[in-house]
């Protein structure tokens, strides 16, 4: 009986069990990866950051000189920390009111629908400027310009978005 094809057989059955070996106990478990993100993930970040509450931009604050105790006063009450007001916007009547949040629903769906490939958002920027004008001064036309703020320089310079179309004021 021929045994030269028996041993060539015998030398990879052993090969390959030493790389099977080698990988198992070496490579160890497989790193999980990061689910990738879809569309659908970015439209849910963008509706959260753009009806996000205004605040206010934070500055830095002057520092207070530290009251020292005295004879008469030994103790020094600790300030609490003072939270800064909340934005005050203009009230608009029930009506306007109605018609400004079917609007910037409008924007958000176009928001999305800009995300798209060959969508653009040329209809979300003449609603926030419609937004803007009709209602300036309430916190639809704030994230009105929030949201023109939020496009690329790539968009802004497309559309002719302006500074002052996107200047939030004393806000983030």
């Amino acid at each position: 009986m021929n045994t030269f094809w028996l041993k060539i057989a015998g030398i990879a059955v052993l090969v390959l069990v030493v790389i099977i070996a080698i990988g198992i106990f070496s490579g160890g478990k497989p790193e999980p990866k990061q689910p990738t993100k879809t569309i659908y993930d970015q439209w849910d970040e963008d509706e959260k950051r753009l009806n996000a509450e205004p605040q206010y931009k934070e500055t830095a604050a002057p520092q207070e000189p530290i009251p020292q105790p005295t004879e008469q006063n030994t103790t020094v009450q600790p300030t609490e920390p003072v939270e800064p007001p909340k934005p005050q916007f203009k009230k608009l009547l029930p009506e306007d009111d109605i018609e400004a949040q079917r609007q910037w629903q409008w924007v958000l769906n176009q928001r999305k629908m800009g995300r798209l490939p060959v969508m653009g958002y040329g209809q979300m920027v003449k609603t926030c400027r419609d937004i803007i004008q009709r209602w300036p001064g309430s916190e639809y036309a704030f994230y009105a310009k929030r949201a023109l703020a939020d496009l690329s320089e790539r968009y802004k310079k497309m559309y002719n978005i302006t500074d002052e179309e996107t200047d939030l004021g004393d806000f983030k």
